[in-house]
C-alpha cells in the first residue's frame, strides 16, 4: 500500500528481459531490502537485489503489457515510493500500485503557478473517474479537475512538478494511471 506522496526519484540504469536495475539515493536504498515492496511509477514491484545505491526488480509479462514499464530507456526518470507504514503521515490516498490502465498525455498547459496536464484514458476507466475524485498519475497522488468522455485533467503544483518525473512530460508520453480504489468498490458494489 502506498500514498502517492514521491519523496524520491531513480533512473532505469538498464533492462535485461524483465529484469530491471534502477539507480537510486544511498539512504532509500538503505531502507529497502529483498522482498520489499517499492512503486516504480505507481507499479507496484518487488525487490530482489539490491546495492548501495541500485535495486533490481522482475517485472511479469502481464506488468510490462498493462504499464509503461517496458516503454522505460536506460537514463529514464522514475517516481519512487516506499510502502506505507503505521508511523507513516497518510497525506495523498491509498494507492494499491496495481495500475489499472495507460493513459497519454494530449497536452501540458501552464496556469500561472501550476501545469494542467491533459490525459485521455482507456472508456473502461471513465466510470471511476470523478472530478474532484482522487487519481494516481505515475504513482503520485493527484485531485481531477475535470472529467470528459475521453480524457481528464490534473493541476500540478511546482513543488510537484520539480520533484517527480513530471518536469519530463511531454505530449503523446503514455503514463500508469490507477484510479481511486474507493470508486472502484462503491462501482461494483452498485452494478
Amino acid at each position: 500500500m502506498f500514498s502517492g506522496i514521491i519523496k524520491y526519484l531513480g533512473k532505469l540504469q538498464k533492462k535485461e528481459d524483465n529484469l530491471f536495475t534502477f539507480k537510486a539515493s544511498s539512504s532509500q536504498c538503505l531502507r529497502l531490502d529483498t522482498g520489499v515492496s517499492v512503486a516504480v511509477n505507481g507499479v507496484c514491484l518487488t525487490v530482489i537485489t539490491k546495492t548501495a545505491d541500485t535495486f533490481s526488480v522482475e517485472v511479469m509479462p502481464e506488468t510490462l503489457k498493462k504499464t509503461t514499464l517496458g516503454n522505460l530507456q536506460p537514463g529514464a526518470l522514475v517516481n519512487l515510493e516506499l510502502p506505507v507504514t503505521p508511523q507513516t503521515f497518510l497525506s495523498g490516498h491509498f494507492i494499491q500500485g496495481h495500475i489499472d490502465g495507460k493513459g497519454k498525455v494530449v497536452s501540458l498547459t501552464k496556469d500561472r503557478n501550476s501545469r494542467i496536464i491533459t490525459i485521455s484514458y482507456p472508456q473502461m476507466l471513465g466510470k471511476y473517474i470523478a472530478a474532484k475524485g482522487s487519481i494516481a498519475i505515475n504513482g503520485v497522488s493527484l485531485t481531477v479537475i475535470e472529467v470528459e468522455k475521453d480524457f481528464f485533467t490534473v493541476g500540478i503544483i511546482p513543488y510537484t512538478w520539480k520533484n517527480t518525473m513530471f518536469h519530463t512530460l511531454k505530449k503523446g508520453d503514455l503514463v500508469n494511471i490507477e484510479v481511486d480504489i474507493l470508486a472502484k468498490y462503491v462501482k461494483n458494489r452498485h452494478s
